[in-house]
């Protein structure tokens, strides 16, 4: 019983506080849309900043009915008794608990029934939200194929998976947690390995970039930064949404270097390069390297907790469910998780904030600042991104600074001399 108060206080303060940063991100930029900021308004029309903010109040409501709609979901499966009627219905079917079947389809048939719990959302996003706003590409037709490929490679790739760690957890003694881990992230690095050549294309095209100034201009930005690509490429990425974007992905010698062809369609060469130096800033601080990092470090701490929590009664009872076994603690454990943990959300945001500050700073030590900033006006228009974030919103949520402080930033690197020997 107290454990299962904990969870409800938890979850309530969660879910109330995910609710008022999502109201105050409304009321402020509402409150912002009357004019564009000063130290954008030479550069983005009235019209786009309405059309930003917007989209931006509309994204937050929506936000705000999905976030009681993933508690009810969760109370629905664990004090609700959703995963003990999954437990009862697979035990009367096997007549036990304690096999990898049994594991395999609790844990599947929750995955399946919690993706039909999405799929209204899912829709709503695409066809009613981005639709809405002029970001929509995409047609029923892809949307239910994606849903298809997706389906079929979650299963193919999860399935085993699955079946694994449950072996892990049963057969590796008290140390199974550590074994499961070393299973997990080389797992996960053999993924990052094999997505750009094996997984990406089953949802895309991907095309050589043309030869031109953009494909020369790139690389001799790779040779002065001395970094070595499988290749470059261009992505349909026009096919489901408007929304550019540029990425690195893969890892060792299978790294690509890929661009939406909608953010091509808008910047120039220039931009287009100063983009792509920013990119190149996070690799060169090893962003990436330490985000896996810390990734892994987090689950072995994880998987070691619930090493610890797998053989206590109140952690199954507190949360629903009257069985215990290996499948049921799994499930459990990671679905409670975010819960006890959203209130890190900010460390984690302002970890990628500064990885954006020292990427944009790379950027502008070796393309051209007045450049980057071009484009990242362009993409906070095209993107309908606000320019007037709720601060306290921001803090939690934001991924990259805000524009204002952004821009400022990157206008001060460019008014710096370069210092020798500086990255």
């Amino acid at each position: 019983m107290t454990f299962t108060l904990i969870f409800l206080a938890a979850l309530f303060l969660s879910l109330a506080l995910r609710l008022i940063l999502a109201r105050r991100q409304i009321r402020h930029v509402q409150a912002c849309r009357h004019a564009v900021p000063t130290e954008f308004a030479a550069r983005i029309a009235l019209e786009a900043h309405h059309k930003a903010a917007d989209y931006t109040v509309a994204r937050s409501r929506f936000a705000m009915l999905a976030t009681l709609l993933e508690a009810i979901i969760l109370l629905g499966f664990t004090l609700g008794g959703g995963l003990q009627y999954l437990h009862e219905t697979w035990l009367a079917w096997l007549g036990t608990d304690n096999s990898l079947a049994y594991g395999l389809g609790v844990i599947g048939s929750l995955a399946a029934i919690t993706s039909l719990l999405d799929l209204p959302a899912a829709w709503y996003r695409q066809f009613v939200l981005e639709e809405r706003f002029g970001f929509n590409r995409m047609t029923p037709a892809l949307f239910f194929k994606d849903l298809l490929k997706s389906s079929l490679l979650g299963t193919a790739i999860g399935a085993p998976l699955i079946v694994a760690v449950l072996w892990l957890m049963g057969a590796m003694g008290a140390y199974w947690w550590l074994y499961v881990w070393l299973f997990w992230s080389a797992f996960n690095l053999l993924l990052l390995f094999i997505y750009p050549t094996w997984i990406a294309p089953l949802f895309n095209k991907f095309t050589p970039l043309e030869a031109g100034e953009l494909k020369q201009r790139i690389e001799a930005l790779l040779a002065r930064c001395g970094f070595a690509a499988a290749g470059l490429f261009v992505m349909d990425g026009s096919r489901r949404s408007a929304h550019g974007n540029a990425y690195f992905t893969g890892f060792g010698r299978n790294k690509r270097i890929v661009f939406f062809d909608t953010l091509l369609s808008r910047l120039s060469p220039a931009e287009a390069e100063a983009v792509l130096a920013h990119e190149l800033g996070h690799f060169k601080h090893r962003h990436i390297v330490k985000r896996i990092a810390m990734l892994f470090g987090l689950s072995l701490a994880f998987l070691w907790l619930l090493g610890q929590l797998m053989g206590a009664p109140w952690f199954y009872t507190g949360l629903g469910v009257t069985a215990q076994n290996t499948a049921l603690a799994l499930v459990l454990f990671f679905m409670v998780l975010p819960v006890f943990t959203f209130l890190f959300t900010p460390l984690s945001s302002l970890l990628s904030r500064r990885h954006e500050y020292e990427a944009d700073a790379y950027a502008v030590a070796h393309a051209d600042g007045e450049q980057l900033v071009a484009a990242l006006v362009k993409l906070y228009e095209d993107n309908a991104s606000t320019l007037t974030p709720d601060p306290l919103h921001s803090l939690f949520y934001d991924s990259h600074p805000p524009a204002a402080l952004r821009i400022a930033h990157i206008a001060r690197l460019g008014q710096q001399p370069a210092v020798a020997g500086q990255p």
